[in-house]
């Protein structure tokens, strides 16, 4: 009797070399700090002692778009939905407003007593939010005269993860207290206080396929990726990863996430959701991976280190019905400044 059978799936390969790799002089090793955004517009955006530089994807040139005085650092970097404007945080709390197209400073609002180290815009409004070491969040709105329309207050400690969900109706919060508090977007308490982690959350990540889902990962003391729904405060299920998790990002394309860590092996996985299965597993950076952003996309990542580089990586397919894109890089080593 002949077995009818399917033929079985192959597992995606994921090369376990980056495709390019750049050199990234002065990108600081500090936990707290954001400095690596790839934008809509295929510009990624890096900040490198009191500058930042503008990397274009496509064409491999490189821009300085500020240069902050000697004495100041820039502490965070991130851009708006449409890649056009970029915000710029720094170590005296100032954020500045970049008009990229034009390459035209729009404005520079205050509000923070010290470093503002995470930046997030809501992807439905003009509103940016930022994040201090002096543990408040603050709402700008570009619209307004004001420096800034609201203030939140319910973190103890500095805030250093910060995450708008895809609808805009929730923002995500983490901070050095070990807590992960969401708000919605008119709330100036939290609508949820989340307190299972043991060390400070920098990675927070919104599923892109379940609305309501969220993902975040703990420092050195946790190492643990949770998972939350965040229509019922629900806590889902947990992961210890073995080592610390210091940023998480969904992809879009299928139903899988990618993490990079720290103490004690630096490196970056790719997990399917929700078996939390491991896809592959990647190492190279020397020091923790601490900076990490995704490509328009959704196919490429680019990670960056206390060892002063960028690595640039293919880790997940295209959507369904569409062909692989060519990378837009030579494989070669090339230098940010």
């Amino acid at each position: 009797q002949k077995l009818l059978s399917c033929p079985r799936k192959e597992p995606r390969k994921i090369s376990k070399a980056p495709f390019k790799m750049l050199e990234a002089p002065t990108l600081m090793d500090d936990f707290y700090l954001n400095l690596l955004h790839w934008s809509n517009n295929n510009l990624l955006a890096v900040g490198l002692g009191n500058s930042v530089f503008l990397y274009n994807i496509a064409t491999g040139q490189v821009n300085r778009l500020c240069e902050l005085p000697p004495n100041q650092r820039v502490t965070s970097v991130n851009w708006n939905e449409g890649g056009n404007i970029l915000a710029v945080g720094n170590t005296t709390g100032v954020i500045q407003i970049y008009d990229v197209d034009k390459e035209q400073l729009l404005r520079s609002m205050g509000g923070h007593r010290s470093r503002a180290g995470t930046l997030s815009w809501n992807p439905r409004t003009d509103i940016l939010s930022s994040g201090g070491k002096d543990r408040s969040i603050l709402h700008h709105d570009l619209r307004a005269s004001e420096d800034f329309v609201a203030k939140l207050t319910g973190h103890r400690q500095e805030l250093c993860g910060l995450k708008w969900s895809h609808d805009g109706v929730h923002l995500a919060s983490g901070g050095n207290d070990n807590q992960l508090l969401v708000w919605d977007a008119c709330s100036s308490s939290p609508v949820h206080k989340f307190s299972e982690h043991l060390a400070a959350i920098k990675a927070i990540a919104w599923s892109p396929h379940s609305k309501g889902l969220l993902a975040s990962g703990g420092g050195t003391a946790d190492r643990c990726i949770r998972f939350w729904n965040v229509n019922t405060g629900a806590s889902l299920h947990h992961f210890d990863t073995g080592s610390q998790v210091c940023n998480l990002e969904w992809s879009k394309n299928v139903n899988e996430l990618v993490s990079t860590h720290g103490y004690s092996q630096n490196q970056i996985i790719v997990w399917q959701y929700p078996s939390m299965n491991q896809v592959a597993t990647l190492t190279g950076h020397k020091m923790r991976v601490l900076y990490l952003s995704i490509s328009p996309d959704g196919q490429m990542i680019v990670t960056g280190a206390g060892d002063q580089t960028l690595r640039f990586w293919n880790i997940f397919p295209p959507p369904k019905g569409h062909s692989i894109s060519s990378s837009p890089f030579t494989p070669s080593v090339g230098e940010i400044r």
